[in-house]
């Protein structure tokens, strides 16, 4: 358990020295409430994998992540889509439930935030349920506001994961200094398009850079979960469920069908390790002209998502809403928006 004082100032001396755009550029919930982040580490640090010049294997640290990430899914209003752990890098795709955190009470989220800090003296006399004067009471009201912001701020959600392991894995090290990059990369999914292909890109990352040889032996991703649920005829409780197109009426979930989801990374993945262009199957062609996106933009949207674009993605009328509405003066990635996704 940390206190938030202690995070704050762990992260206030990280120094970037790249023209970042600013968060309130990345993110806006009025557009998209989901994410893809990617968080690096720096100093040749690794997450998990065997480093070639020590020989020392890091594999267990897969387990920290996994773990924590799944935790903090538990505290937040703010559901996992998709994730893979690699060997110095961390892929997340995110989903923030704004219309949760409406319903919680003020005994809720302070028992929340409680799992991961310590809160203030007030929230813990509150939470063990002190008797209180009014004035108290109104703080600690107001403190449980900011909180309940907090608890859906994806800044706090990733401050909270790599925080505890950087901790970890310097006491691990027996150094000191920062493990992960200042900064990590935020990239705001703006439509359907570029929330399936973002999936596809973080679930097939093991794949593609031959760390594993098929989706479901792809260890300490959303995918391999997706799969085991599967096969039981479930689906995970760690992640955001796909809820079928049939079922529009669900306020949480992916709106895409299971099978055909696993059926197109499959097939994608196929393609990518055999580096050739071989026809999609009949089934995979018939969700990705739903989404108009030709199979040839299909392929490199799930090969060089990141390269492709580098920020907000979306067709290019969402990505002109997108930047109108954070305040930007130009839409980038506009050009790279009309090839890859309104293609069909």
């Amino acid at each position: 358990m940390y206190n938030e004082l202690h995070l704050i100032h762990l992260f206030s001396d990280c120094v970037v020295i790249v023209m970042a755009k600013p968060r309130s550029q990345q993110i806006s919930l009025i557009d998209t409430p989901y994410y893809h982040i990617c968080s690096r580490t720096v100093r040749k640090a690794f997450l998990c994998g065997i480093d070639k010049e020590t020989g020392m294997s890091f594999e267990h640290r897969r387990t920290w992540i996994e773990q924590r990430i799944f935790q903090l899914q538990q505290v937040f209003a703010i559901d996992i889509c998709a994730h893979a752990v690699m060997h110095n890098h961390l892929h997340l795709v995110l989903h923030v439930d704004s219309d949760q955190v409406k319903g919680w009470s003020t005994v809720e989220v302070l028992t929340r935030w409680h799992q991961l800090f310590k809160g203030t003296l007030l929230t813990q006399e509150y939470c063990n349920k002190q008797s209180l004067d009014k004035f108290r009471l109104a703080i600690v009201e107001s403190t449980a506001e900011i909180y309940k912001q907090r608890l859906i701020d994806i800044s706090w959600f990733m401050r909270s994961l790599n925080e505890p392991i950087a901790r970890q894995a310097n006491r691990e090290d027996k150094c000191t200094g920062h493990f992960w990059e200042g900064r990590f990369k935020s990239q705001a999914l703006l439509d359907e398009g570029a929330l399936l292909s973002c999936m596809a890109y973080v679930d097939l990352n093991p794949v593609r850079n031959a760390i594993a040889p098929t989706p479901e032996q792809s260890a300490f991703t959303s995918i391999q979960l997706r799969i085991k649920a599967a096969i039981k005829g479930a689906q995970p409780l760690a992640l955001l469920p796909f809820i079928g197109s049939e079922h529009q009426d669900k306020v949480t979930g992916i709106r895409f069908s299971l099978q055909d989801y696993l059926q197109l990374v499959d097939e994608t993945g196929r393609i990518i390790r055999d580096d050739k262009c071989g026809a999609i199957n009949p089934q995979t062609a018939e969700i990705l002209t739903r989404l108009h996106i030709s199979n040839e933009s299909w392929l490199k949207l799930t090969m060089n998502f990141e390269g492709i674009f580098t920020g907000a993605v979306g067709s290019a009328e969402h990505l002109c809403e997108f930047s109108e509405h954070v305040g930007l003066q130009r839409t980038h990635g506009i050009a790279n928006a009309k090839a890859c996704l309104n293609s069909a």
